[in-house]
């Protein structure tokens, strides 16, 4: 267990090393969002609640987590097309200490995300902070794993030339089905709603917008999209495990 706890470590400090060394994809994914969030503020704030920061920043917050599908899927994809992984393969390092070697260096990128766009959303309505904040950041890092799940599953079948367009429908699944950019109300009882329900994306989203602007129910307002989001998570991680086993056992 200990040497297997190392491996992970290891692991995981070279491709934090990879991921400093992509800088450009790193700012790509911080200052889209961040413009997204300054800008929808300012143009909507005043017509509709649904832009106000109390909502927008969590909302931003976990919409940004889905471009860690695309940086994660590339990472691994460009792993894999190098002789790198193949010499890593022969080593004593498992499956899954592969997969959480790179999950755990993407989690800083997560927690850099989520209290990047809490304190920008704090400087534009000093409301907004709160000793609750606390709390959705540790959470924004419970939701960014179902992106990194993803996107780890994604490098693991797919080629670089293609992860980017596949990695792409989490990120519009984020943006369509969350219902961070229009009201749901005229939706309930419908079909997408009932799929919005059952899918991470709007979960995800809620989670941290209750967790930062107070619930009135535990169960319906935390814990049930906590489960939703953790089980994907889970799923997504399972499988991540087993599509980079199935390539380890072909070399």
């Amino acid at each position: 267990m200990r040497k297997s706890i190392k491996r992970i470590f290891v692991l995981a400090g070279r491709n934090l090393k990879e991921i400093r060394r992509d800088p450009l994809s790193l700012l790509f994914m911080m200052a889209l969002p961040l413009v997204m969030e300054v800008l929808f503020y300012y143009l909507f704030h005043g017509l509709t609640d649904q832009f106000a920061i109390r909502y927008l920043a969590p909302g931003i917050a976990v919409f940004s987590q889905a471009f860690l599908s695309l940086f994660a899927g590339l990472l691994i994809a460009l792993d894999r097309s190098s002789s790198f992984l193949s010499r890593l393969y022969v080593s004593e390092a498992g499956a899954h200490e592969f997969i959480l070697g790179y999950g755990l260096a993407l989690a800083p990128v997560s927690l850099i995300q989520s209290v990047l766009f809490f304190l920008v959303g704090g400087i534009l309505d000093p409301s907004f902070f709160s000793v609750a904040l606390l709390s959705g950041v540790g959470l924004c890092l419970v939701t960014s794993l179902f992106f990194i799940g993803t996107g780890i599953l994604l490098g693991s079948v797919c080629n670089e030339k293609s992860v980017g367009g596949v990695s792409s429908i989490i990120i519009v699944g984020q943006s369509v089905l969350s219902g961070m950019w229009f009201p749901v109300e005229g939706l309930k009882g419908s079909f997408m709603m009932k799929l919005m329900e059952i899918l991470p994306f709007r979960n995800a989203t809620l989670l941290i917008q209750n967790a930062v602007n107070g619930y009135e129910n535990l169960t319906d307002d935390i814990l049930r999209p906590l489960l939703i989001v953790l089980a994907y998570a889970a799923v997504s991680f399972l499988l991540a495990i087993l599509a980079f086993r199935r390539n380890m056992k072909r070399l």
